[in-house]
C-alpha cells in the first residue's frame, strides 16, 4: 500500500515574486480558496490552510482586514504591497516538519518595533531553496526528520537507509550548518531535553530554546542576540584569519631581507631598511653583503622603480641573483651585464629598470672598485677629514634602459681607516620643512657630518641619520629606504 506523500507548502508570492496562478484543468487550489468556500474539505485540508494563513499572517501581521481579497493570490499580493511599503529588518527561516500545521513561532517584532518576516520550511531541500541573502536567522526544529544518507550495497547500487548519520541525533543540526555557514542558527527543542540543545550549542548553533516556552519577546530577543552574536564570530575569525596572513607575510619578507656573508672579514656591517608601502616589510629597494674566498668583500644597493609588491619581488630576484653572480666570480661591467638581462626577462613591464652602486673590497681592505648603473654615489668618511661623495663622472646607465650597456669600473683609495655608506635615493629626496625643497646629496651630507662630530658609528649613525631625515621631512617618507655601512678601524 504505498505511502501518500506530505503536499508541499506554497511559496507566498512575496518570496518566489509572483502570485501563484490557478490551475487551467483543475480551478482555483484549495489552498487559495477562502475558507468555507469548498464543502468536502477534510480535517487535514483545513489544518494546512491554517498553517499557511498563519505563516501569511506572520509575514505581513498588518494586513488583518477581513473580506479585501478578491480572488486566488490576491491575499500574497496584498501582502507584497505592504511589505514593500513597510520593509523588516530581520528575516527569519523556521524549519519544522509539523505534520498538524500547529504554529510554534508567535508574531515577531524586532527592537524598532518592525514585524520580523518568519518563513517556514518542512524539510531541507524546501529550506535550501528558501535560504535566499536576506534571511538572517535559521530557526531549527531538532526534532525535524534527518534525510536519511545513500548507502552503497554490494551490487553497487545506492540505497536508502532508516539509520541516518550513524543514529547522529543532531545529523538535521549538521546539514544545515553546511548548508547555511554564515548564517545564525538557532536550536529549538522540547524542556525536557536541555541537554540536547546544550549539544547543539558545542556543535556550532548560536543559542538553543524550548519550543514548549516560547513567547514573542524571548524569541525576538533570541534571533537578534543570534544575529550579532554570528556576526561578531564571523568578524573575530576574519580577523583572525587576517593576522595569521600577516604573520605568514611578514616572516617570508622578513626571510627575503638579506643575512650578510662576512665571515673572516674585519670589516664591520650595519643597515637599516624601511619599505614605502604602509605595513609592510620589504620594499622595491634591496642590498647585500658577501665575502668571496679570497678576502674581497662585495657590497651592493638597488632600487627599483616603483612600491608595490611586484617591484619589491623583483628586487628579491636581483639581489639573489646579484649574490650567486658574485660567488661564481664575476664583478663589474659582467655582472651588471647578466644582472640587466635578469631583469629583462622578470619585468612585468618594459619600462621598469633598477638604478645599482657595486662595491668590491680589496683583501688589505684599503682599495676598493665601484660600479654605479644610474645610482647615487656613496659617502665615504675618514678620521680628520669632512665627509665627501666619492667620484660620479663614469656612472653608467640604470639596468633595464639601454640595451647593450657599459659600466666602467671606478678604483677608489679608501686608506687604513674608512666607513662607506652606501644609499637609495628614498634617503635624500625627503623634503626640507613644509616646502617642495629636497635634501638632496649635499643636505644628506650635512647630517651625516654632524652626526660623525658628536662621534655617532654604526647602527647609532644610521639610526640618527635616518630620524632626522624624517624630521626635516616633517614625517614618515614616501619612498623605500635602504643604508648600508662598512666600517674598517686601523
Amino acid at each position: 500500500m504505498p505511502v501518500p506523500v506530505p503536499r508541499q507548502r506554497a511559496i507566498p508570492a512575496v518570496e518566489c515574486g509572483q502570485a501563484p496562478a490557478a490551475s487551467p484543468d483543475s480551478g482555483p487550489s484549495k489552498e487559495q480558496a477562502p475558507p468555507g468556500t469548498h464543502p468536502a474539505e477534510n480535517p487535514t485540508t483545513r489544518r494546512e490552510k491554517a498553517r499557511e494563513t498563519t505563516t501569511e499572517k506572520r509575514e505581513n501581521p498588518t494586513d488583518t482586514s477581513p473580506g479585501t481579497h478578491t480572488g486566488p493570490g490576491s491575499d500574497r499580493a496584498q501582502s507584497g504591497r505592504t511589505e514593500s511599503a513597510a520593509p523588516t529588518n530581520l528575516t527569519v527561516l523556521l524549519i519544522e516538519d509539523d505534520p498538524a500545521g500547529s504554529p510554534i513561532v508567535p508574531d515577531l517584532l524586532d527592537q524598532a518595533g518592525k514585524p520580523i518576516r518568519v518563513r517556514t520550511a518542512r524539510n531541507l531541500t524546501e529550506a535550501g531553496r528558501l535560504l535566499t541573502d536576506d534571511v538572517h536567522c535559521i530557526l531549527l526544529d531538532l526534532a525535524l526528520s534527518a534525510p536519511a544518507p545513500a548507502r552503497t550495497g554490494s551490487d553497487g547500487a545506492g540505497h536508502g537507509t532508516g539509520d541516518a548519520e550513524g543514529d547522529d541525533e543532531l545529523a538535521v543540526l549538521r546539514h544545515v550548518l553546511e548548508l547555511a555557514p554564515r548564517h545564525a542558527v538557532l536550536a529549538l527543542t522540547s524542556s525536557s531535553d536541555a541537554e540536547r540543545g546544550a549539544e547543539a550549542v558545542a556543535v556550532g548553533a548560536q543559542d538553543y530554546l524550548f519550543r514548549d516556552e516560547l513567547d514573542g519577546r524571548l524569541l525576538s530577543r533570541a534571533i537578534r542576540y543570534a544575529v550579532e552574536r554570528k556576526r561578531s564570530d564571523s568578524a573575530e575569525r576574519r580577523l583572525a584569519e587576517g593576522r595569521l596572513r600577516a604573520q605568514e607575510n611578514r616572516r617570508l619578507e622578513r626571510g627575503l631581507l638579506p643575512t650578510p656573508l662576512l665571515a673572516g672579514s674585519p670589516l664591520r656591517f650595519a643597515a637599516r631598511y624601511r619599505p614605502g608601502r604602509s605595513r609592510a616589510l620589504l620594499g622595491g629597494d634591496f642590498y647585500d653583503v658577501v665575502r668571496t674566498p679570497d678576502g674581497t668583500v662585495h657590497a651592493m644597493i638597488g632600487d627599483v622603480c616603483g612600491h608595490g609588491p611586484d617591484e619589491a619581488a623583483l628586487g628579491v630576484e636581483l639581489r639573489i641573483a646579484w649574490r650567486a653572480l658574485t660567488l661564481a666570480g664575476l664583478c663589474g661591467d659582467q655582472l651588471l651585464g647578466t644582472l640587466q638581462q635578469v631583469l629583462e626577462h622578470e619585468r612585468a613591464d618594459d619600462e621598469i629598470f633598477a638604478t645599482l652602486c657595486a662595491v668590491d673590497i680589496s683583501p688589505d681592505g684599503r682599495r676598493a672598485g665601484l660600479c654605479l648603473a644610474g645610482h647615487p654615489s656613496p659617502l665615504l668618511s675618514r678620521p680628520g677629514m669632512p665627509a665627501r661623495l666619492l667620484p660620479y663622472d663614469n656612472n653608467g646607465p640604470a639596468l633595464g634602459l639601454l640595451p647593450g650597456a657599459r659600466w666602467p669600473r671606478m678604483q677608489v683609495e679608501l686608506g687604513a681607516e674608512w666607513s662607506l655608506m652606501l644609499y637609495t635615493d628614498g634617503l635624500i629626496e625627503g623634503h626640507v620643512g613644509g616646502g617642495r625643497e629636497r635634501l638632496g646629496q649635499d643636505g644628506m651630507v650635512e647630517v651625516v657630518r654632524r652626526q660623525l662630530a658628536e662621534g655617532l658609528t654604526g647602527e647609532e649613525l644610521l639610526r640618527a641619520t635616518v630620524n632626522e631625515v624624517r624630521e626635516l621631512n616633517g614625517g614618515e617618507l614616501a619612498d623605500d629606504l635602504a643604508v648600508v655601512l662598512l666600517d674598517r678601524t686601523a
